[in-house]
């Protein structure tokens, strides 16, 4: 006699992915802190403990840090093998929390924000005075990233042999930051005394002299450069940051070269986030009507910025160098390359 069939018959054995999976995760607390060098295509090389004699690690992202960016300068945790031999791969478990923050965007219409180097203390903006000419826009488009970023502007000129310094270097005077000047032939000693220390991003158009500059103040960086050109899966190329340890001298502290940055899109930036920078002026501009983008009359004329001048605590002088810089953020209509400002 035929057997009736139903639905308590069937035994169906569960599949592996219906396994339910535990949400626990390591906390790695023996994860060694280690900083990112160059980034390469899915590999990340490190240097442990952020010792520039120590083997670079080369390490991949973990799992559960899911599509976390991590770029140059920043500071993570790491574990697996690192002893740096070739063909050995560690782990980078956890991304530390950001001091400061170079980003740029494609141009001033995009809103997608490129984060370029982490945790610099300095943007050094290098600058040639003649072969190329200076270009005031692209220097004032670099002051802003720094200053909303966080980074102290250091202003480079280079090639003082061919043009006097003393004008282009007039027009930020006032706003206090260092500007040293470079010849070519000679060592650039003042510079390098303001990288000791320090975790410096260079930035430059192409001719301005900056490989120069990186080629002096760190020796061997074309034997580094080749030494982390083999690597993680790809080759170092122009278009990638790295940064190399400041050597020779006694002199400590890293150099982040950025050859890929050769313009900075704003879009990301508002003039609150500049003046922020400015502890003399953070607090006076609570007092600006919303929207107000600081730029005086006739653009914005109840900004708070020019009750300073009329009672004496603001320079004239500080506040036009600043308001020329701001100008940075609304010159160029939408579409322009910000290479051609």
């Amino acid at each position: 006699m035929a057997r009736e069939y139903d639905e308590t018959d069937v035994r169906v054995r569960p599949g592996r992915g219906s396994r339910p999976r535990t949400k626990r995760r390591p906390d790695h607390a023996d994860a060694v802190e280690g900083m990112v060098t160059v980034v390469d295509r899915g590999r990340w090389t490190c240097a442990p403990h952020a010792d520039p004699e120590a083997p670079p690690v080369t390490a991949m992202r973990a799992r559960e840090l899911g599509r976390t960016p991590i770029v140059v300068g920043d500071r993570v945790g790491l574990v697996g093998d690192l002893s740096g031999k070739p063909d050995t791969l560690a782990r980078i478990v956890r991304v530390e929390e950001r001091r400061t923050v170079l980003r740029r965007t494609a141009d001033d219409t995009d809103p997608f924000e490129r984060l370029v180097v982490a945790n610099a203390d300095q943007l050094v903006i290098v600058t040639a005075l003649a072969d190329p000419e200076p270009r005031e826009g692209f220097v004032d488009r670099c002051l802003v990233a720094a200053f909303a970023g966080g980074l102290r502007p250091v202003l480079c000129l280079t090639k003082s042999d061919l043009a006097d310094p003393g004008p282009f270097a007039g027009l930020y005077a006032e706003l206090e930051f260092p500007v040293v000047v470079t010849r070519r032939g000679e060592f650039p000693t003042e510079l390098a005394a303001l990288l000791d220390g320090q975790v410096s991003a260079l930035v430059g158009h192409s001719g301005v002299g900056k490989s120069t500059l990186v080629n002096a103040l760190v020796p061997d960086a074309a034997q580094r450069t080749g030494v982390v050109s083999g690597v993680g899966k790809g080759r170092h190329t122009t278009t990638a940051a790295l940064a190399l340890p400041l050597g020779g001298g006694g002199a400590d502290g890293w150099v982040v070269d950025t050859p890929g940055v050769r313009s900075f899109g704003l879009a990301h930036v508002t003039p609150d986030a500049v003046i922020a920078a400015f502890d003399d002026l953070a607090h006076a501009v609570e007092d600006c009507p919303r929207g107000c983008g600081h730029l005086g009359p006739p653009a914005d004329p109840e900004c708070a910025l020019d009750a300073l001048v009329a009672d004496g605590t603001l320079q004239p002088g500080r506040l036009g160098a600043l308001r020329r810089v701001l100008v940075a953020l609304r010159a160029a209509p939408p579409g322009t390359p910000a290479a051609e400002r």
